[in-house]
């Protein structure tokens, strides 16, 4: 087994309150952050999700598994008292309707993320609903370096041809 683990898994621990890893909109400093995060949070460091690659998408990113491949992010832990309030705002926001169901847009499951120093820590992930992941990958395009602040385009900082 990598350091992914089996769908099966997202189902376990669904009441454990465990940090979030963002990828994406949610990040400090980008848009949902502000609107969802901000004041709401205990902590947050940078982090990686190992076994995920990061796909472009219509102005946010999807984190599909992808055995070898990173995904740059923070871990989010929220405040006292916030956990279950923003647990369920999340799920609004990501179009998730319980595991499994066919309207999810994302699914959550608990997957293993890596500090800076290497040690491990469950969180909370929002990876692309596998019918979606199915079409990223096959037609998708990867953000290079799985890092969603290093896209390509105007909204991104790295530029096109660069």
């Amino acid at each position: 087994m990598t350091s992914v683990d089996r769908p099966q898994e997202a189902d376990r621990g669904a009441g454990e309150e465990l940090p979030f890893f963002v990828y994406g909109t949610l990040r400090p400093g980008e848009v949902n952050h502000d609107l969802f995060l901000r004041g709401r949070t205990r902590a947050e460091e940078p982090a990686r999700l190992p076994d995920a690659r990061l796909y472009d998408g219509p102005g946010y990113p999807y984190a599909v598994q992808c055995p070898g491949a990173r995904t740059a992010g923070e871990l989010i832990v929220p405040a006292p008292g916030q956990y279950a309030r923003l647990l369920a705002e999340l799920d609004r926001l990501e179009d998730f309707h319980g595991p499994g169901s066919p309207l999810n847009l994302y699914e959550r499951v608990r997957r293993t993320t890596l500090r800076p120093d290497g040690s491990g820590t469950a969180a909370w992930v929002y990876l692309a609903a596998p019918r979606l992941a199915a079409t990223l990958t096959a037609t998708g395009t990867p953000i290079p370096g799985g890092d969603w602040r290093n896209r390509p385009g105007p909204t991104g900082r790295a530029a096109y041809g660069s």
